[in-house]
């Protein structure tokens, strides 16, 4: 899970900055779905492959 304090940014850089058109939106989802689906797919083969994640 990702941290709330993660960014950086200061308040006056965030409410000065005009907001993301559909398309920067668009291209932002798309690029953490695709991420999303990289870990979901290396997660199925690693359990499909016998190996249990936490051997602690």
């Amino acid at each position: 899970m990702k941290s709330n304090y993660a960014n950086t940014a200061q308040m006056k850089d965030l409410m000065t900055v005009p907001p993301m058109t559909a398309a920067q939106h668009a291209e932002v989802m798309r690029k953490r779905i695709a991420q999303r689906r990289m870990v979901e797919e290396a997660r199925d083969l690693k359990y499909a492959s016998g190996e249990p994640f936490d051997k602690r």
